[in-house]
């Protein structure tokens, strides 16, 4: 079972939502936090509001220079959590290149300019905790959801082959792939989301997983069960199913 007191932790994307959530409970076990995102009034709110210390480090993870300058400030850290993430929904057939190139920029590419540098440091030392946050989404491709799903897909992927990487190394690497999240993100869409979760409920399903040594966390369950065996269906009926 990982223990977080006194240990020290960069999340990314902690302004609002699962970002915010999780860092309460972290800061609640004891861990010390560097909460990052571009609104820096609302992190230093959450610092404020936390139990244990912390410090807000504004970040804008779509630019290389503004990675690279808090990268120089996070000091020496036990782990990094990804949680940073935009999104609009959006069919092929109304295609805005502007918001899906956004949204790959963000939540795939974001997640490679700031873990780069993280990852060089914990293989230096052979000691680490990276956590990437996926989605259900991103099993397999899903109607109105171009950049999203297939950005949330790419991370996923990063988070195995990173897995795979350091697995017998002091470095660990988790993922955890929730579904819907009441968020102003979810917000956006016009359909019925099933079993829909608030942001501190998913927040302590993740931290419990952050808590173990396994890899993959997908939740909630029932939800989960039907997102993770789209793969395996033939694709005449994945699609008809979906």
């Amino acid at each position: 079972m990982r223990d977080f007191k006194g240990k020290r932790y960069w999340l990314i994307g902690a302004s609002e939502g699962l970002g915010e959530a999780l860092a309460r409970k972290m800061s609640a076990a004891g861990a010390e936090l560097i909460l990052s995102a571009r609104d820096e009034t609302k992190l230093n709110e959450i610092v404020e509001s936390l139990p244990q210390k912390a410090r807000a480090l504004a970040c804008d993870v779509g630019s290389e220079a503004s990675v690279e300058a808090a990268v120089s400030q996070l000091g020496e850290i036990d782990g990094a959590v990804y949680l940073a993430g935009v999104y609009w929904p959006m069919p092929s057939t109304e295609w805005q290149s502007a918001q899906a190139t956004r949204m790959v920029d963000i939540n795939l590419t974001g997640a490679m300019r700031t873990l780069g540098p993280v990852v060089e440091e914990f293989v230096k030392r052979d000691q680490g905790h990276v956590v990437i946050t996926g989605s259900l989404v991103g099993f397999r491709g899903l109607p109105r959801s171009i950049g999203y799903t297939a950005a949330k897909a790419g991370l996923m992927t990063l988070a195995e082959c990173m897995y795979y990487d350091l697995k017998n190394t002091g470095v660990s690497v988790q993922m955890v792939n929730p579904g819907y999240i009441k968020t102003r993100l979810t917000d956006k869409n016009k359909f019925k989301m099933p079993m829909i979760m608030e942001p501190e409920a998913a927040a302590e399903i993740m931290f419990q997983h952050m808590k173990t040594d396994r890899f993959s966390k997908s939740f909630p369950w029932p939800l989960s069960t039907l997102f993770r065996i789209g793969p395996l269906l033939p694709s005449w009926l994945y699609y008809r199913l979906y």
